[in-house]
C-alpha cells in the first residue's frame, strides 16, 4: 500500500500560509510597511493603484540588505528579529514570524532593490509564485522598495472574493493611519492612483492625530497620561460633543502596535456612560507602554489581538485615567459646594396669587369615536387589497439577499382580516413610544414604528436616485465639511448621487467640501450631523453582489433620517405611517430584512389569559 502522507511543496505551504497573513491587499501594506519600521526607516513612501490589485509600492530609507539577506528574507520562517523561543516573550518589533515576505511572494509578482550602508551597489531579486526569477546588481539608494504585482494573480478565488475599490482603498488607508499613529516620528507619503492623498512630516503625537482626521478634532482633544509599575499610560481621548456613529476613530496601540481589545474598550466606555448618547462611541488614540514578556502578541497570525498578563489591573488603571481626564477639563459635571446659591427674591405682601386651574371635559370618552376632539382615522376600504398584491411581488427587488424567504413570508396578516374591516372605527394606539397597534379581525396588529418608517423612506429615497428629480432646500448658510480621508473617500464616492437627490455638495480646495442644499423633507435634521450619518452608514452596510450604490444610498438615508427611537407620535401621525407602509412594495420588511409587523392572533391571547 503506497503512502498516503505526504510532504506539502514549499510552493503550496507559503499559499496556505497566505491565506493566513495574506487576507486583502491591505495586509501587504501593513506587513511590507512594519518591515520598513523595523529597518529603522524615517521616511516611508506608499503607492497604490487599483486598490493593490494592479501595483502596490513601499520604499523607505532604511539601513537595507546585502544580496544575500535579500535572497533569504523570501524564505519561510526566515526572521532578523528573534533568534530562540525566549526571545518571543521580549518581542518591540513590529514583525518577527518571518512568514511575510514568503507568503506575499506566493501570491504576487515581486521585485525588491535594496542596498545596505557600505555597499556600492545594491540587488533586485525578482519572484513569482514562490519562484526566483532573477536576482542581479542594480544602482539603488539605501533602503528598500518593494514593487508587488498582479496580487492573488495565481489563487483566482481569492481575487474574486476581493471588494470593490472603494472598499479596499479604505481598508488599506485604515492600515495606514494605523502605523501612522502609533510612529509619528517617521515622515509617511501615501499615493492612491497617483493621487498624494497623505503627506505626514515627522512630528508629536497630537500633530499626527489632527494631520491625520482633520483639524477640527484638535479643540475636542483631552491628553491622558498614567504612569505605574503595572503599565504606562497615555494618549488622547476626545471630549464627549465629539461622538461617532461608528468607532472609526478608536484605536488602541501596545508598545507602538495596534491591537483590537473589547475589554479594554468597555472601561473607556464606562468613563463615558450618562456622558453620551446611547450608540454613539467615544474617540480615543491610547498608547500602552509594557514589559513586552507581560503581554503575548504571539495568538494570532495578525498579531492584532494581544493578551494581557494583568488585564484586570489594567482595565482600572484606564478607567481612572480616563475618569481623571474627563473630570480635570471639567467634563463630568460637578457641585461647587463654595458657590453661594443665594438669590434674592422680592415679595410684595399685597400681591395675591391664584392657584392654576385645569380645564376637563367630564363627558370625554377616549373610545368613543364620535366623542369631541377626536380626528377620524381615514384608510382607504380597499386597504387589504395592497397586501394581495404584495403576494405577487419578489422581495428580491429592494432587499438584501439574507432575508426570509418571500414564499413563506409575503404577507404576515391573514387575508381574512381584509372581510369586513373599517379602520374609520378603529383606534391607533403606542406601546412604549416604539410600536403602533391596532386591532384587525384575526388579533391584534403590531407595527414596529422605527422600521416601518426606514422602509417608507427607503423606497423613497430609492425611487429618487432612479429618477434623480429631488427637490433640493437651501441652507441659510453654507456649511463646511471636513472630512477625515477616509470619510473624504466615501463622500468623493457617493456626492455625484446625492446631489442626485436634492443635496447640493461642492468640493472647494483638496479637503474641504460645502453643503449648501439638502433634500426638502429633511430640512429638520442638522445636515452636518446628516452627511455624517450618512457616511458612516455606508462604510457599515456590506457590500455583496446583489447590492449597487443606490440601494446603499437609499438605505444609509433611511437609516439616517427615520424616526428616533422613542419618539411619541400622535394619532394622525401613526395612522400615516400605516398608510404610507401599505403603499410599499414590502410592508413585511425592512431593507436588511428586519420584520417591521406582526400578527398575534386572538387564539393566542385567550390562550395567555386562560
Amino acid at each position: 500500500m503506497s503512502d498516503i502522507i505526504k510532504l506539502l511543496s514549499d510552493s503550496v505551504a507559503n499559499q496556505i500560509a497566505a491565506g493566513e497573513v495574506i487576507q486583502r491587499p491591505a495586509s501587504v501594506v501593513k506587513e511590507l510597511v512594519e518591515n520598513a519600521i523595523d529597518a529603522g526607516a524615517t521616511e516611508i513612501k506608499i503607492a497604490i493603484k487599483d486598490a493593490g490589485r494592479t501595483l502596490i509600492q513601499i520604499s523607505d530609507n532604511g539601513k537595507g540588505m546585502n544580496p544575500q539577506d535579500a535572497r533569504t528574507a523570501f524564505e519561510r520562517h526566515a526572521t532578523s528579529k528573534i533568534s530562540s523561543a525566549d526571545d518571543l516573550f521580549a518581542i518591540r518589533s513590529m514583525g518577527f514570524r518571518g512568514e511575510a515576505l514568503a507568503s506575499i511572494a506566493a501570491v504576487a509578482s515581486v521585485e525588491l532593490r535594496t542596498k545596505s550602508q557600505g555597499l556600492d551597489l545594491g540587488t533586485s531579486i525578482n519572484i513569482s509564485g514562490s519562484k526566483v526569477e532573477s536576482q542581479e546588481p542594480v544602482n539603488c539608494p539605501i533602503g528598500a522598495n518593494f514593487i508587488v504585482k498582479n496580487l492573488f494573480y495565481n489563487v483566482p478565488a481569492r481575487r474574486k472574493f476581493l471588494k470593490s475599490n472603494a472598499v479596499e482603498n479604505r481598508h488599506i488607508t485604515t492600515e495606514i493611519h494605523r502605523l501612522a499613529l502609533s510612529n509619528p516620528d517617521i515622515a509617511f507619503q501615501f499615493m492612491l492612483d497617483n493621487e498624494i492623498v497623505l503627506s505626514l512630516n515627522s512630528e508629536n503625537q497630537k500633530q499626527r492625530i489632527v494631520n491625520i482626521f482633520g483639524k477640527n478634532i484638535n479643540q475636542h482633544l483631552i491628553s491622558i497620561k498614567s504612569d505605574t509599575s503595572i503599565v504606562n499610560i497615555n494618549g488622547f481621548i476626545a471630549k464627549p460633543e465629539r461622538t461617532r456613529k461608528t468607532s472609526n476613530e478608536q484605536f488602541f496601540f501596545v508598545n507602538k502596535r495596534f491591537m483590537i481589545h473589547p475589554y479594554f474598550r468597555k472601561a473607556i466606555s464606562l468613563a463615558y456612560e450618562k456622558l453620551i448618547a446611547e450608540g454613539e462611541y467615544p474617540s480615543f488614540f491610547v498608547f500602552f507602554d509594557i514589559n513586552p514578556s507581560a503581554i503575548d502578541i504571539n495568538i494570532h497570525p495578525t498579531k492584532t489581538e494581544i493578551k494581557f498578563e494583568d488585564e484586570q489591573s489594567i482595565f482600572q488603571i484606564l478607567n481612572a485615567s480616563v475618569k481623571e481626564a474627563l473630570g480635570k477639563f471639567n467634563i463630568v459635571p460637578g457641585l461647587d459646594f463654595e458657590e453661594n446659591i443665594t438669590r434674592d427674591v422680592h415679595l410684595t405682601s399685597n400681591t395675591s396669587f391664584k392657584p392654576p386651574t385645569i380645564n376637563i371635559n367630564p363627558d370625554y370618552n377616549p373610545f368613543n369615536s364620535s366623542s369631541q376632539g377626536r380626528q377620524s382615522n381615514y384608510v382607504p376600504r380597499n386597504w387589504s387589497s395592497l397586501y394581495e398584491q404584495s403576494q405577487n411581488r419578489n422581495r428580491d427587488d429592494f432587499v438584501l439577499p439574507e432575508q426570509p424567504n418571500t414564499d413563506e413570508t409575503t404577507s404576515l396578516i391573514p387575508a381574512s382580516d381584509s372581510e369586513d374591516l373599517n379602520f374609520s372605527k378603529n383606534l391607533f394606539f403606542q406601546l412604549k413610544n416604539k410600536y403602533i397597534i391596532t386591532s384587525v379581525k384575526s388579533g391584534m396588529l403590531i407595527i414596529d414604528q422605527k422600521r416601518a418608517h426606514e422602509r417608507i423612506l427607503y423606497e423613497k429615497f430609492l425611487k429618487l436616485l432612479e429618477t434623480r428629480k429631488g427637490v433640493s432646500q437651501r441652507t441659510l448658510f453654507p456649511v463646511i465639511l471636513e472630512p477625515s480621508p477616509t470619510e473624504r473617500a466615501v463622500l468623493l464616492e457617493i456626492i455625484t448621487d446625492l446631489n442626485n437627490i436634492g443635496f447640493e455638495i461642492v468640493l472647494i480646495g483638496k479637503d474641504k467640501f460645502e453643503l449648501r442644499a439638502v433634500p426638502g423633507d429633511l430640512t429638520d435634521i442638522d445636515p452636518k450631523n446628516l452627511i455624517d450619518e450618512v457616511v458612516y452608514k455606508i462604510s457599515e452596510i456590506q457590500t455583496s453582489a446583489k447590492i449597487v450604490i443606490n440601494e446603499k444610498i437609499a438605505l444609509a438615508l433611511a437609516k439616517t433620517s427615520s424616526l428616533k427611537i422613542s419618539k411619541l407620535l400622535s394619532e394622525i401621525e401613526m395612522q400615516e405611517i400605516f398608510q404610507k407602509l401599505m403603499l410599499c412594495s414590502n410592508q413585511n420588511y425592512t431593507a436588511e430584512g428586519k420584520k417591521i409587523i406582526e400578527v398575534i392572533k386572538i387564539e393566542e391571547i385567550e390562550q395567555k389569559l386562560n
